[in-house]
């Protein structure tokens, strides 16, 4: 994926369809604001949920998003992310509400195994707990279902129990774009405005809207060591093991989360439009190619989902 990219293709490139994914993303995050009480976008700094935010922006004017940003911190994400997630809530005039798993673990619902654990699989407990807090009764959230086989199986509008849990044979259908957002006392929503679009659409998208995302996104050199297939970025949370040899490569995240399970590609790719010429040519997933977590176990994601996960 690091070759040099040639942009010439996007002149054959037809980005006409987003007109159609946009309209139906705007459709469904007014379609939440009428029919929910407390609803709240989750907002990470990553493309997705910028994307999301922009389509927000479109269907209700600069300033006036009627649900506050939501972020589940697990501590140990990437600064060049939370600081351009700060900077552009503020932009915005948004409410931005940030919960942390830190300060799950120092009230003991969340115990990790050994201090070197990923955080992020517990990020699940910090969002229920907030959902508590704020009672908060319909989530945006910003997956596709191109992402991994268990979010192709994900509803639009996905029913969550009263205990937060996704459960595949309670979803409802969703037939002509009609919605059921009919809840019980303690039951909620998680709303998947952009589930038909893909990662080729998304980086069309912020090419065509100039849409501003964190640096890491595009090429830069860093260190990392080659395991298990993956870059791993070489920081404090992720040291070299020993036999590893650490490398300098210009690389870039296709997706941001933990750093303790989030990898590098490589790449030249220094703007959106040579992202799109990349994307087109890319033979794995964006989470099959930099996420560690989901590599555990073919049922990694649903089983993180039916916890209550995003």
């Amino acid at each position: 994926m690091n070759a040099r990219v040639d942009t010439s293709v996007l002149t054959h490139l037809s980005n006409s369809h987003l007109d159609a994914l946009e309209e139906e993303t705007i459709f469904i995050l007014r379609e939440v604001a009428a029919a929910f009480e407390r609803p709240a976008l989750l907002f990470s700094g990553g493309k997705d949920s910028l994307v999301m935010l922009k389509c927000a922006e479109k269907a209700f004017g600069a300033g006036r998003i009627p649900y506050p940003l939501l972020m589940i911190d697990t501590g140990h994400n990437f600064p060049e992310v939370t600081d351009f997630r700060d900077q552009r809530a503020k932009e915005l005039g948004a409410e931005l509400i940030v919960r942390n798993v830190e300060d799950s673990m120092a009230r003991g619902t969340v115990r990790l195994a050994h201090p070197g654990e990923s955080r992020n699989v517990h990020q699940s407990v910090t969002l229920l707990e907030a959902i508590e807090e704020f009672r908060f009764d319909a989530l945006i959230g910003g997956a596709r279902r191109d992402e991994e086989k268990a979010r192709a199986k994900e509803r639009i509008f996905s029913h969550r129990d009263s205990f937060g849990q996704w459960q595949p044979k309670a979803q409802r259908p969703e037939l002509w774009t009609l919605f059921n957002t009919r809840i019980a006392p303690g039951e909620h929503f998680r709303v998947f405005p952009i589930s038909n679009w893909t990662e080729l659409d998304v980086w069309q998208y912020i090419e065509r809207e100039s849409i501003a995302l964190p640096s890491i996104y595009y090429t830069h050199q860093r260190e990392v060591v080659k395991r298990k297939g993956l870059l791993v970025p070489v920081t404090h949370l992720t040291p070299p093991r020993d036999g590893e040899q650490v490398v300098v490569r210009d690389v870039r995240f296709r997706t941001v989360g933990d750093i303790t399970c989030t990898c590098p590609v490589e790449s030249d790719a220094a703007t959106a439009a040579d992202i799109v010429i990349e994307t087109l040519a890319a033979e794995v997933s964006e989470r099959g190619a930099t996420r560690m977590d989901d590599k555990t176990s073919e049922a990694s994601m649903e089983k993180r989902k039916k916890d209550g996960y995003f």
